[in-house]
């Protein structure tokens, strides 16, 4: 029987309970040789090759699980790397020759696999990771294959290199010239998070996923793609039955692999849909120990999924708990919340995500899972209005399909003449087209399924670069390592051999994966329509946050800014305008970015 609490705030931490990981960002660099200033958190360096001050920092205190440094065959490395699969990795090292010691650091395993395999080494790794290596006056980063870990880079005044894996580390180097972008302003108020490499400081760049990275003191970049899913690549000729038992095995050993070892306590997030409900029914299944499941309610006179969240948790045995999350809490975090990532997101989730990942914490468990992924790798809700474009278009052109994705997101897109002002406007007409972050995945030839490119589309955009850099920065501040099963490697890439009929069967989305599974849960949660978390924000902008927004938006910094007229702000605040049925989530948009620019003074 499942145990319930209903709770409106985080408790503290329980006595007795191991302490969190020390936190910590990294920071590295390549410059010119002549001798600086002291650096912060050096842990490698200075030194000296080919002309190049070489060095690598630790920046402590900043959440994070940065560790190092690594010294592997005269290549010094600092990283956050977190892997799940370390004994067939020490495996493939010794079978190539190059055995490791059993004991080394994960960051340490996964160079050793990179300078042995290179790229098959590195698609051999199951985890969540990026790495900085030193190699001779070369810096080389590394992004995991799904971007579960983050880094950013940037060129010196001085025709260096630096790069962190935390954005505002870069922000606060003397020796690096970082105004706002304002294509990445645009990119942002299109897709409500930024799509791809730029960030919202000029000339910051973010690693892609499944990429190594290679910056030279020439100024040249090198991208080395070491792993991409691919469409029909396997299993064409197996029957339905034989799809749906491959995956359930993954999905075991994608959930098993990501709990916490010696039988300690896990957390898993329950919204109560199928993907977070399938996560919750394995980890009880697995775990040798006590799984805690956390949902939020809004309050009880707010339409809610707190019936099957509830439902979920007696089937599977698990304690559970609800968090209030009232929106005077809200309001009064915003802020401090939007501060902790490294990109403002669109998401109105962020508090009540940040607060469960406390309550978490306040359990003293030190892994969280989450059913994060389901969407973007099986073929959620987001894919239905593409594929009726497609029927109904005339346009065959690849620019048509991705004008029409834009479209789909119905953020800012379409508001932008009246929402920016002039001379945002005509700042922006030779800036590049937003389009450019999509286009290239619809019109992907290796991927012959339109479905298989909307997927494709929505794990390197969405799933890359705002599903789990969110979660990773919001619970990695409070000690806590979020996980996420349904985007692990070999899941993505069953998901992309499997038949896109299976993926969405008539009307019926994710159709491959609630067959995989459905012995699992009570047809009432596998079977239902999605619905999605009903998040009040227009109640919120109406009540507690009215003030705040009022305030920011059409205070003398933002007008000082010349971002937004602030002629159109007003008559959203007010509900008018092209704004119904979304108008909360356009208005939350224009907050977050304000309330971001604010925590790095731009």
């Amino acid at each position: 029987m499942a145990e319930l609490r209903q709770e409106t705030t985080p408790r503290a931490a329980a006595p007795g309970r191991a302490a969190p990981h020390r936190p910590a960002r990294y920071a590295v660099s390549s410059l010119p040789a002549p001798a600086r200033g002291p650096e912060p958190g050096l842990v490698a360096g200075p030194f000296e090759v080919a002309g190049r001050r070489l060095s690598a920092s630790l920046l402590t205190g900043v959440p994070g699980y940065a560790d190092g440094p690594f010294t592997v065959d005269g290549r010094t490395a600092v990283g956050e790397v977190t892997l799940h699969n370390r004994d067939e990795l020490l495996a493939v090292l010794s079978a190539a020759g190059r055995p490791a010691e059993p004991s080394c650091p994960d960051g340490e395993l996964l160079l050793r696999c990179w300078l042995a395999l290179g790229a098959d080494g590195l698609r051999a790794a199951d985890g969540m990771f990026t790495l900085a290596v030193l190699d001779g006056p070369d810096v080389v980063l590394v992004r995991d294959h799904v971007g579960a870990r983050t880094a950013f880079h940037c060129r010196t005044a001085d025709g260096g290199w630096a790069a962190a894996s935390s954005l505002r580390a870069l922000r606060e180097r003397p020796d690096v010239d970082t105004g706002l972008d304002l294509a990445a302003v645009r990119s942002f108020l299109t897709f409500a998070y930024l799509p791809g490499e730029e960030t919202l400081l000029r000339g910051v760049h973010e690693l892609l996923p499944g990429r190594v990275t290679r910056l030279r003191p020439d100024g040249r970049v090198d991208v080395e793609v070491f792993w991409e899913p691919r469409a029909g690549a396997a299993g064409s000729d197996l029957t339905v039955r034989q799809h749906a038992d491959g995956l359930r095995e993954l999905l075991e050993l994608a959930v098993a692999r990501r709990l916490p070892e010696g039988g300690r306590e896990v957390a898993v997030l329950l919204s109560g849909g199928v993907d977070s409900s399938l996560v919750t029914a394995l980890a009880a299944r697995l775990h040798g120990g006590t799984v805690r499941t956390y949902s939020i309610s809004f309050g009880a006179e707010l339409p809610n999924e707190l019936g099957y969240s509830g439902l979920v948790a007696a089937h599977c045995g698990t304690a559970h708990r609800v968090l209030t999350v009232p929106g005077e809490q809200v309001a009064a975090r915003l802020a401090d919340t939007v501060a902790l990532l490294d990109s403002p997101v669109g998401d109105p989730l962020t508090v009540p995500n940040l607060m469960l990942a406390e309550a978490v914490a306040g359990d003293g468990i030190a892994v969280s899972l989450n059913g994060e992924g389901g969407d973007p790798v099986f073929g959620g809700p987001k894919n239905l209005p593409m594929l009726v474009f497609e029927l109904m278009r005339e346009d065959g052109s690849p620019r048509a399909r991705a004008d029409a994705y834009l479209h789909t997101y119905r953020k800012c897109w379409e508001d932008l003449p009246v929402l920016l002002t002039g001379e945002a406007l005509a700042a922006l007409e030779a800036a590049p087209h937003p389009r450019r972050h999509v286009e290239p995945y619809l019109d992907d030839r290796r991927m012959p399924s339109l479905l298989d490119q909307l997927l494709h589309c929505n794990l390197r955009t969405k799933g890359a670069h705002h599903i789990l850099t969110k979660v990773e920065r919001l619970t990695a501040s409070q000690g806590v390592q979020g996980r996420s099963p349904l985007f692990d490697r070999r899941v993505v890439d069953h998901a992309f051999a499997t038949p896109p009929a299976l993926k969405l069967r008539g009307t019926e989305e994710k159709w491959i994966l609630k067959e995989a599974v459905r012995d699992l849960l009570p047809d009432t949660v596998t079977y239902r329509p999605k619905s999605g978390m009903r998040v009040p924000v227009q109640q919120w902008l109406r009540g507690p946050l009215s003030e705040l927004a009022a305030d920011l938006l059409l205070g003398p910094t933002a007008r000082a800014r010349g971002l937004f007229r602030a002629d159109t702000v007003e008559t959203w605040m007010r509900g008018g305008g092209l704004l119904l049925p979304r108008q909360g989530g356009k208005l939350w948009l224009l907050l977050t970015l304000e309330l971001w620019l604010r925590a790095y003074d731009l």
